[in-house]
C-alpha cells in the first residue's frame, strides 16, 4: 500500500499501537487490590458473588453500568493529518 513518504507497514504499526493502547486502557480500568463490601458510589452492599468473581470490586453492578456508559475518548492523534485534527 502506497502511503507517500511513510515507510512500508506504517499503517499496520498505527493499528497495532492503537490496539495496544486500548488494551492498556482497559487493563488500567480493571479493579485491583482490596475490594469493598459496600459500593463506593451509592453505599449499597456489593453481592458476595460479585466480590468472588471480580476481586477488587469497588462498585455494585448498577453503579458500574453507569460508569461503563460514560464515553472514553483517546486524545492521541496517530494519523497526524489536518482532517483528523479538526474532528
Amino acid at each position: 500500500m502506497a502511503n507517500g513518504w511513510a515507510p512500508d507497514g506504517a499503517v499496520q504499526d498505527q493499528i497495532d499501537d492503537s490496539v495496544k493502547d486500548g488494551v492498556s486502557a482497559a487493563r488500567a480500568r480493571m479493579p485491583c487490590g482490596e475490594g469493598l463490601s459496600d459500593c463506593e458510589d451509592c453505599g449499597e452492599a456489593i453481592p458476595e458473588a460479585r466480590r468472588l468473581a471480580l476481586p477488587g470490586a469497588r462498585t455494585c453492578i448498577s453503579c458500574q453500568k453507569l460508569r461503563d456508559r460514560k464515553p472514553l475518548h483517546s486524545a492521541i492523534n496517530r494519523r497526524g493529518s489536518k482532517d483528523s485534527q479538526l474532528r
